[in-house]
């Protein structure tokens, strides 16, 4: 049984120490273009508890997307030997798959809640290697496409 679809696939998570340097390179390099940049303190569930932490990420418009995340002590936001972080995959039932990943071997490693409780997105590390981040689909409803906005043009 297929557990995640190809075509649910948005993103692909970077995360890097040096944030600024970092989305120089994807502009200059490759050419991308980065919508809003976000910073906030933000809680996520582990499996020792709560933790609080400062985040950054910013994600860019320029398809395929990338959502560049600045490192956090103490999380599973960490830069990877291989630079790739995560995949991120859009998810209806966020619980009921990290569930089923969870029974076939892979690691919950955090998450985050909605406003009514609910589980907004959810890590998993497999043996492998590959980490996947579920994101609600519920999330669409709260916003998320802005942070893929393209900034207005300056005139």
């Amino acid at each position: 049984m297929m557990l995640l679809d190809p075509a649910d696939q948005f993103h692909v998570g970077i995360v890097v120490d040096d944030f600024e340097t970092s989305r120089s390179w994807f502009e200059d390099v490759l050419g991308y273009q980065f919508g809003p940049d976000m910073e906030l303190e933000y809680t996520m569930l582990t499996p020792d508890g709560p933790v609080t932490y400062d985040q950054r990420l910013q994600y860019s418009v320029t398809l395929p997307r990338i959502e560049l995340v600045r490192a956090a002590p103490g999380t599973p936001f960490q830069p990877s030997t291989s630079g790739l972080h995560h995949f991120g995959y859009w998810c209806a039932d966020v619980e009921r798959t990290s569930k089923l990943l969870v029974e076939r071997g892979w690691t919950w490693e955090c998450g985050g809640l909605m406003p009514d409780g609910a589980p907004a997105w959810a890590y998993h590390f497999d043996p492998l290697g590959v980490r996947i981040e579920l994101v609600s689909t519920a999330m669409l409803g709260l916003g998320i496409e802005m942070l893929w906005t393209a900034p207005p043009a300056s005139s």
